[in-house]
């Protein structure tokens, strides 16, 4: 566009008068330059930009304020003041409309041509100029219209800077009051803190923050501890201006400019006038869609609020909103917090929303009813194993060595079969030279008798008693070299078959045996349970082995010694197993469930943590 300066030599008569186009074009510049408004630039660039162009032509630009959003409206056309050709009207919402330039009469000696205007990867709008018979092609024409169109990336790129300052600063400001609050754990310091650092950054004579309390507002702090103790008298004055700023849920300025919406601002200028500033700017703070009270700023009269710092203030006090709130609702005491709790959880549940927050409480409300009113069977688990009724151990009955094995645990065995066999050997042996030694006492028991000894015949008389007496020993060892079994039964405990040739100490436990005609059942009752358990009461065991199979049975004796086992404590209890024990072998385990009486649900679901909590309790009591 460098020609744009060039002085144009065509002079023109328009009723009588001669204009000279070096005027106008210098003009033109000079509004351009000091453009102080968008519309203003955009009047500017396109009268620059038809004197581009061709000297006679006229040009119309659309244009929108958010890029590729619409509407696209007319902002500026020349010669300006005249009346907007509709055939430009239609060439620019054409261009708009496909994005691409566009021709309209080319052949003729009337041409529009449209171009789109690109800025920023978006669509500002578009130009649409008319140009009159002209030598200049199409192209050079379309060529000097997107030249000229770069002046309009530059004004949105200026404006953008402009407000990516501004908001550069905002946030700055912002985070720089966020970390003041954040690094302050209680109300009165937060506070104190966040209107010290505002009325730094901001320039203000005084920034106080006021919280609701009831229907008024208490001033919390003021920038100086040492100014809020000189104005004490006058704190009164700003929460004045802090309520009627809350109560009209509006930003006050005061003085307010001509642009603003109006406001009350009453209190306003009395505080104005109390403090001697010149302005007074009140933004209320927000938490969750509620005001919980406000920022008063006061500044000197030569220092009014502009309104980037209204935004910088406002941003502020949107951010230290829900932190003020939140330190607010940290410091108060329980019971004030549990009554707060309890009221806004009951104005919820009774207002006219929160349907999913009476629902559940509905919910809750028929658990808890369903808890208290239902009643079952309160019944107490524990392992259990069968037993016979009677169990009779299968003993040694000498020291000797094991021969042979004919049973083991698991075995059924009848009434006097071999269990298992002793060695003989040594007995039998033990027999023979006893033998020997009575023959020989006989003997000589007669010689005695034909000698007429009496005394020698009474010694060997004894001495032959004797040998007899350990012979019927010897025989009845022999005799339960044998071991069998007392009666029928089944085998509960007894493997011998890796001792065969061990020597076996009298009296050493070799079987146990049990009848298959009577069971009991053996309980094992948690310490905490036990004193539910009496004698008479009833109940089912699942054994292991028939999971499917309830054996039913009744409480007859309760063992008084508390026993330890897999971790825990547990006595003993038996029961009389009922019904049918078919199949039923000792030694086989399950759990059994003795039924107590009926009680609530919600008892029989937590008296165990009940339990436990008292006992806690009570061994954490000084």
């Amino acid at each position: 566009m460098s020609d744009i300066r060039q002085t144009s030599s065509l002079e023109e008569r328009e009723n009588g008068a001669e204009i000279s186009y070096a005027i106008l074009d210098q003009t033109i510049w000079s509004r351009f330059q000091g453009a102080e408004s968008v519309g203003e630039y955009l009047e500017s660039w396109l009268g620059l930009l038809m004197r581009q162009v061709d000297g006679m032509a006229t040009g119309l630009l659309v244009a929108t304020e958010t890029l590729d959003a619409g509407p696209f409206e007319p902002v500026a056309n020349w010669p300006a003041g005249l009346a907007v050709d509709e055939s430009l009207t239609r060439a620019a919402a054409e261009a708009v409309r496909t994005r691409q330039s566009v021709v309209f009469g080319e052949d003729t000696d009337q041409r529009i041509l449209a171009c789109p205007i690109i800025a920023l990867d978006g669509l500002f709008g578009a130009i649409a100029v008319h140009v009159p018979k002209s030598g200049v092609p199409t192209s050079t024409l379309f060529r000097r219209i997107q030249w000229g169109a770069s002046w309009i990336e530059i004004l949105l790129r200026r404006e953008q800077e402009a407000k990516d300052g501004d908001l550069r600063e905002r946030v700055t400001v912002a985070f720089d009051m966020l970390a003041t609050l954040l690094e302050q754990p209680h109300l009165q310091e937060a506070a104190s803190a966040l209107v010290t650092e505002l009325a730094r950054r901001l320039d203000c004579e005084a920034v106080s923050l006021g919280l609701r309390k009831r229907r008024g507002i208490k001033v919390q702090a003021v920038s100086s501890a040492a100014s809020f103790g000189r104005r004490a008298s006058l704190i009164r004055e700003v929460a004045h201006a802090m309520v009627e700023a809350t109560d009209q849920e509006a930003v006050i300025l005061w003085p307010a400019p001509e642009d603003w919406e109006f406001r009350v601002s009453i209190a306003h200028g009395d505080l104005a006038k109390s403090h001697d500033v010149g302005h007074v700017l009140t933004i209320p703070l927000v938490s969750n869609d509620d005001i919980i009270g406000a920022l008063t700023f006061e500044r000197r009269e030569d220092l009014p609020f502009s309104p980037r710092d209204i935004e910088v203030a406002d941003g502020v006090a949107s951010i230290a909103g829900p932190i003020i709130e939140d330190r607010r609702l940290a410091d108060r005491w329980l019971p004030h917090k549990i009554a707060a709790t309890g009221l806004r959880y009951a104005k919820a549940l009774l207002g006219p929303s929160h349907f999913g927050l009476k629902l559940s409480t509905l919910v809750a409300g028929a658990v808890a009813a369903t808890l208290w009113y239902t009643t079952v069977d309160y019944s107490v688990s524990a392992p259990a194993r069968l037993e016979g009724t009677i169990q009779r151990s299968v003993v040694a009955p000498f020291n000797g060595y094991l021969a042979t094995q004919r049973a083991r645990a698991g075995d059924l065995v009848d009434q006097d079969q071999v269990l298992a066999v002793l060695d003989e050997k040594d007995l039998s042996l033990e027999r023979l030279r006893l033998g020997t030694a009575l023959s020989q006492r006989r003997r000589e028991l007669s010689r005695a008798i034909a000698g007429r000894d009496p005394a020698e015949a009474n010694i060997i008389r004894a001495q032959i008693e004797q040998a007899e007496a350990q012979i019927l020993l010897i025989d009845e060892q022999l005799a339960r070299t044998r071991i069998t079994a007392p009666f029928a039964g089944y085998v509960v405990e007894g493997d011998l078959s890796q001792s065969v040739g061990a020597s076996i100490e009298r009296g050493q436990t070799l079987f146990r045996i049990a009848p298959l005609d009577g069971f009991r059942v053996v309980l094992e009752i948690g310490e905490g349970d036990i004193r539910a358990i009496e004698p008479g009461q009833t109940g089912t065991l699942r054994l292991s082995a028939f999971p499917e199979r309830p054996l039913d049975y009744e409480v007859n004796l309760i063992t008084p010694l508390a026993r330890q086992g897999d971790g825990r404590n547990f006595f003993r209890v038996e029961a009389k197993l009922l019904g049918d024990i078919d199949k039923l072998r000792p030694g086989m385990e399950g759990i059994s469930r003795t039924t107590i009486e009926e009680r609530r649900l919600g008892w029989v679901l937590v008296h165990d943590l009940v339990d436990w909590f008292r006992l806690r309790l009570w061994a954490w009591q000084p």
